[in-house]
């Protein structure tokens, strides 16, 4: 059957996304260690972005961007806001260090990546996370999440930046194995500990398919790094969605985006305190026609833009101030 051009055109986008989906691997790791796209020059970045921010061993964010590693004894550690959180039932946010088939380290730093579980009790959720790292241990379409309590791997920062036994925390490739374990953790780290047990269903090292997206403003405002020519969507923090509750709480500290890091330490401070989830100027604006594009705001209290999802996305009530596309 032959079609017009203009309905072959207007079925393009979707044969492109369809192609950009690949298969990959997941491990998980949380080894304390300065993020290796922390450092300048990794990749190009936006006007008034920053590598990804590290953290001093009371976990305040670091302005000294050539700052060693505290794995390599200097003073820069992972901050313990780099932990993953469930924005609903089915998707989460995070943090991985990755390795692409085809690519390098410029051209994934910073760079988020919408992955689907295709294996394991997370099987059908999806998870967006920003690539902050890299790693010699890792193969080809790799994404090794962040969580805390998820294994060293080579390097072990925890033990200089929080003071845990150096064989703690569990086995080196893995970390600890119940949930239970979380409890004996710096509160800084327990939500994100937790999240493996609870939305992640401690499901080991699922199966993904993956695919490039625009990275969410939730995600850069705790790193502070936006590569070149992006503009993050949606608005800096999105609430924590709870096992068991309709409705997430309220547990991502807001914010400023004049550039995209802040000097202030709650940027990069896990506990939180407010739930005003206000768009702001790195917010992606409606599509054309009155609807709002993937993971963009579509309602809350405050809010006063369209409703409507550009296809197929839903409009998904996450709080009483901040509805979003997903």
């Amino acid at each position: 059957m032959l079609f017009p051009a203009a309905t072959l055109l207007t079925f393009l986008p979707l044969i492109l996304q369809a192609s950009a989906q690949s298969s990959g691997k997941t491990t998980r790791y949380w080894d304390c260690c300065k993020a290796s796209c922390g450092w300048k020059g990794k990749t190009t970045l936006a006007s008034g972005s920053t590598p990804v921010g590290s953290c001093d061993k009371q976990d305040k964010p670091l302005t000294d961007f050539e700052a060693v590693s505290g794995c390599n004894n200097g003073g820069a550690y992972m901050c313990s806001n780099q932990s993953p959180w469930a924005v609903s039932e089915t998707l989460a946010y995070g943090f991985a260090a990755t390795s692409l088939s085809g690519g390098t380290e410029s051209s994934w730093c910073c760079a988020c990546y919408e992955l689907t579980f295709t294996s394991g009790a997370v099987k059908g959720k999806k998870m967006i996370v920003q690539s902050t790292n890299t790693g010699s241990d890792l193969g080809n379409n790799h994404f090794d999440l962040a969580m805390p309590g998820g294994g060293f791997g080579i390097f072990n920062g925890c033990t200089a930046e929080w003071g845990n036994p150096s064989t703690g925390w569990g086995a080196q490739y893995g970390g600890i194995s119940s949930r239970s374990q979380c409890d004996a953790f710096p509160a800084a780290l327990k939500a994100g500990c937790y999240w493996r047990y609870d939305w992640f269903g401690n499901s080991d090292n699922p199966d993904i398919t993956f695919k490039q997206v625009t990275c969410p403003a939730a995600l850069t405002a705790k790193t502070g790094c936006v590569r070149n020519g992006e503009i993050p969507t949606g608005p800096d923090n999105v609430p924590t969605w709870s096992q068991g509750s309709s409705t997430p709480t309220a547990t991502s500290t807001s914010t400023s985006t004049s550039k995209a890091t802040s000097s202030s330490t709650s940027t990069f401070k896990a506990t939180t305190s407010s739930t005003t989830t206000s768009v702001g100027a790195g917010s992606t604006p409606p599509a054309s026609g009155g609807t709002v594009q993937q993971y963009g705001q579509c309602g809350g209290k405050t809010y006063s833009g369209p409703t409507a999802c550009v296809a197929p996305y839903t409009c998904k009530f996450l709080g009483e101030y901040y509805s979003q596309c997903i």
